[in-house]
């Protein structure tokens, strides 16, 4: 049996994609509402999500505990703030509410696809990355 469909009713079922990616910054919540995430293009950090998905109570708390002492108030993503507003993009407005962090956590997320306009589709929390520097993480297709 199919979970919603897919394949039962002649369509191809979505993929899940997982990559790494760089944590610049959150949402307010409690402890926080999602992770700020991007990937980097040279030496610029692109904001690609905000990750909602994949965060019991414990496992929120536990990576907010690693995100104490990266505060900034300085956004790391160069391609902040969007000017369309999509589901998916984040605005002037919307950044008010956002806490920026040093960006030197690295989180594995699962995805559906890449949007056309380079943001991750059904983004969902996996867990941290331990093995990897941020700076070493950039866009995967």
């Amino acid at each position: 049996m199919s979970r919603g469909g897919g394949a039962a009713h002649g369509s191809s079922s979505n993929s899940i994609v997982r990559k790494k990616f760089v944590i610049g910054g959150y949402t307010a919540g409690n402890p926080f509402d999602a992770l700020i995430v991007g990937c980097y293009d040279g030496a610029s950090l692109k904001f690609v999500a905000k990750v909602r998905s994949g965060f019991v109570p414990r496992v929120r708390r536990e990576v907010f505990q690693r995100l104490a002492g990266l505060e900034t108030k300085k956004c790391p993503f160069t391609n902040l703030p969007e000017n369309r507003r999509t589901q998916w993009a984040l605005t002037a407005n919307e950044m008010k509410e956002c806490q920026w962090l040093r960006p030197q956590l690295v989180a594995q997320v699962e995805f559906t696809e890449w949007t056309p306009d380079g943001h991750l589709r059904h983004s969902s929390f996996v867990g941290m990355r331990e093995d990897k520097e941020a700076t070493d993480i950039v866009r995967e297709y």
